[in-house]
């Protein structure tokens, strides 16, 4: 790596460092004025657990969140000091081609690309979960549905269960129903008055149960007051949450999608555009750096404020677009993979023509 390079990447990270420190510590003070009484409230919540379960998990959830766009506004910030000072000019007086200069600030957006990609998948639905336990505790308790009505799972190809309610907190259920087909054929069909959920072996205990085996022009019936058994399902599979989403690793929310697929959930869409979202966002590291040099790599009347204000301008458009698209992609029949990545599609084409016209100079 030449020394020029080096000292692009190096003032590209520390500029991306304080723009962050900036963003954060403001989110934070705004943070802190909105739930200050809910906090007060709580005589058992003390500073260290408030930094430890709640403002850790807001730093990490939030500022991986806003990463990419720090990065827009802190090469903007960067470049244009670099423009301004005449180094730029400097660099292409040293045959130093536009494609050349743009070495730095890509290898520098690969490696938040890189971070924020990790995060995304791995690490930040972790902080999800810690952080929206702490929300629901000390916030807003109790704000979810704890009945579900009218449940029908698919089990596998030929087994499917239904369930009139399910309660969450008493992992219980009434009118139980499950049913066993061959081909098109049902061979098998088990009812119970209740369900409930035993998590210490992790059995289902059915009460007042009825079992039917139907074969060729005779059917078996057995029934009894109590049966233990097990299913290929947990109590936390029936209720359809869209914050779930952000609680899971991808790699286990790409399997919980496709293992509700089977079971029949009619709309997977909040899930998908969740796991489509953390790749997007992170591959937009590249499109919004070169947009961000080819607006600031040019010397303008009013300097540095100039291109910072067409900067944030475009980071707001870009978020605009961001959230348009995952509200339409979260309804059932969109086509989530085009609406989630349609905000990089278009600051793409704009990164190109931008390209196009900064290096034609």
């Amino acid at each position: 790596m030449r020394i020029l390079d080096a000292y692009i990447l190096k003032r590209f990270l520390k500029t991306l460092v304080l723009v962050i420190s900036i963003i954060l510590p403001i989110g934070i003070a705004i943070d802190v004025s909105e739930k200050i009484d809910k906090f007060l409230n709580h005589t058992d919540l003390t500073f260290w657990v408030i930094l430890r379960d709640h403002y850790q998990h807001f730093i990490i959830t939030y500022g991986n969140m806003f990463l990419p766009l720090a990065l827009f506004i802190a090469v903007i910030l960067f470049t244009s000091k670099l423009a301004s000072n005449t180094e730029i000019i400097a660099m292409h007086s040293a045959q130093m081609s536009f494609n050349r200069l743009l070495y730095p600030y890509f290898l520098g957006a690969l490696i938040i690309a890189v971070f924020s990609l990790y995060m995304n998948h791995f690490v930040v639905p972790d902080s999800n979960e810690k952080f929206t336990k702490f929300y629901r505790t000390y916030i807003r308790p109790k704000k979810e549905a704890n009945t579900i009505h009218n449940i029908s799972l698919q089990l596998g190809e030929m087994d499917y269960v239904f369930i009139k309610s399910f309660w969450m907190q008493r992992n219980k259920g009434s009118n139980f129903m499950y049913e066993h087909y061959e081909g098109t054929k049902l061979t098998y069909r088990l009812k119970a008055t209740n369900i409930q959920w035993r998590e210490k072996d992790s059995t289902y205990r059915l009460s007042t149960y009825k079992k039917r085996y139907l074969y060729e022009g005779n059917d078996v019936i057995e029934s009894g007051r109590t049966l233990d058994t097990i299913f290929d399902f947990y109590p936390k599979d029936l209720l359809y949450l869209d914050y779930l989403a952000k609680e899971m690793t991808s790699p286990y929310l790409y399997e919980y999608i496709k293992l509700s697929k089977k079971r029949g959930v009619k709309n997977l869409n909040p899930y998908k555009v969740e796991l489509q979202k953390r790749s997007s966002l992170p591959f937009s590291s590249f499109i919004l750096t070169m947009i961000a040099v080819a607006l600031a790599a040019k010397k303008k009347r009013g300097g540095t404020g100039i291109n910072l204000a067409a900067g944030v301008a475009l980071a707001f458009l870009y978020i605009f677009f961001m959230k348009i698209s995952e509200v339409l992609g979260a309804i059932a029949n969109a086509n989530t993979l085009l609406l989630v990545w349609f905000p990089n599609i278009i600051f793409g084409v704009l990164a190109m023509f931008l390209y196009w016209n900064a290096s034609k100079k």
